[in-house]
């Protein structure tokens, strides 16, 4: 992935893709965050902050997973 980010994407389909990526994996640090003991702001929704964990996991997944068939398709070809 660090080739895939080191150079211009060509597909708009790969960006689209990138920035899937990078911000469910931004959201996903903040949500984790909320978790740990001494953070400033009040006890969070344990229940709410696991269900933002896991749609935050599944769109670094998908956004994984159309990377891995778009360079897959581009390698083919």
């Amino acid at each position: 992935s660090s080739a895939l980010l080191s150079q211009k994407p060509k597909s708009e389909l790969v960006r689209t893709s990138l920035r899937l990526l990078t911000s469910s994996a931004y959201r996903l640090q903040c949500e984790c965050k909320k978790t740990l003991p001494g953070e400033p702001c009040p006890a969070p929704d344990i229940q709410l902050v696991t269900q933002q964990v896991i749609q935050c996991a599944y769109d670094i997944a998908k956004a994984a997973k159309q990377l891995v068939t778009i360079t897959t398709k581009e390698n083919n070809n």
